[in-house]
């Protein structure tokens, strides 16, 4: 049976324990970063707190193998003196949102072959899609997913605010948001554009701009350029 100590008690760290809680060959420990004076030992050590807080925190550890959880920060800056590692899960976690871990991208990395089985044993223990990824790579994954994310939701946010403003329900558009998430599935982003942009429908631009503030002009003008650019 394999052992995991699990550091942190954030979302990413709790549910992650709560996943390793349902394997039968795992044996899973959790506790908090603010309490590392007796570190249970454990086959795999996963740091899941803040990135700031890595490096100090493996610092303190002397079990054998230590990984982290984090997209930004390199492999090598975790401070353990033995084997090192990466668990990287590609999604966002929040603490009453339940996680279907088989549709959960798991970034892996380690410094040699078996390590990067074992980590590859932890994730197929609760999930199905599985990447190796160097800290070059995870570090731009990381950028592309707050694109993708941070600021796609920023920009439901903006939808929001306009329909708020204007007395109307913002479920209207959530169809629209769900189907413009299932088309890329199946065609490039670049493919599925549509709308005045692409279009260069300068009436309905100059229409647009009219409704919107001037926080909200700034990011339809910037926006739209970068469309009609390509980029």
């Amino acid at each position: 049976m394999k052992t995991v100590l699990i550091v942190g008690k954030g979302n990413v760290a709790t549910h992650l324990y709560n996943a390793f809680l349902n394997v039968d060959e795992i044996a899973v420990t959790q506790i908090s970063s603010r309490t590392l004076t007796t570190i249970p030992k454990a086959t795999i050590t996963i740091i899941a707190v803040s990135d700031d807080a890595i490096a100090e925190v493996s610092s303190k550890i002397k079990n054998d193998f230590v990984v982290h959880t984090s997209g930004s920060v390199a492999m090598n800056d975790l401070k353990n003196s033995q084997r090192k590692g990466v668990f990287y899960m590609l999604q966002t976690f929040s603490k009453d949102k339940k996680v279907d871990f088989n549709e959960v991208p798991f970034c892996l990395e380690a410094e040699n072959k078996e390590d990067y089985q074992l980590l590859e044993f932890l994730a197929n223990a609760i999930g199905k899609k599985i990447y190796p990824v160097s800290s070059e790579q995870r570090k731009t994954l990381h950028v592309a997913a707050v694109f993708v994310n941070n600021f796609t939701n920023h920009l439901f946010k903006i939808g929001n605010d306009i329909c708020n403003t204007n007395n109307v329900p913002f479920e209207i558009l959530q169809p629209l948001i769900k189907e413009t998430f299932l088309k890329i599935e199946e065609l490039s982003p670049k493919e599925a554009q549509t709308g005045p942009a692409v279009r260069n429908d300068k009436k309905t631009i100059k229409n647009h701009l009219n409704l919107l503030d001037k926080n909200q002009q700034k990011i339809y003008k910037i926006l739209t350029k970068s469309i009609q650019n390509g980029n």
